[in-house]
């Protein structure tokens, strides 16, 4: 296949082809998508990477990482951040979407931040 044949897989799903997703690729919205929930709740505190990353145990470049979706912290790390972020974190995996949700420890999340805030899906 030549390049002007080649089509997005956006392109693909508006004319209603079947588009098959590798495991890899939705791995990788997993990641996007807790790093944005992570990214979310630090902004809502107003903490720098850095401050996260102290609060944490963990290195500002550790904490790039997990926002930039180029890693997948551990259940262990993924406690201490949700503890450094004062929030619990829920994760909905239910086959085609996924959220996650950091709820802030004392409210609703509904009660305290307009839509969207704090949580992603993938």
């Amino acid at each position: 296949m030549n390049h002007a044949q080649w089509k997005t897989r956006r392109t693909r799903k508006l004319l209603g082809e079947s588009v098959a997703e590798s495991s890899a690729y939705v791995e990788a919205g997993y990641a996007f998508a807790l790093g944005q929930a992570v990214h979310n709740r630090r902004s809502e505190l107003r903490l720098s990477q850095a401050e996260l990353a102290r609060r944490a145990g963990m290195t500002q470049p550790q904490i790039s990482n997990i926002e930039g979706g180029d890693s997948v912290p551990t259940l262990p790390l993924l406690t201490r951040l949700a503890k450094a972020l004062d929030a619990s974190l829920t994760i909905d995996l239910d086959g085609d979407t996924s959220t996650f949700v950091f709820v802030p420890h004392g409210g609703d999340p509904k009660d305290d931040a307009p839509p969207g805030a704090g949580s992603t899906a993938a």
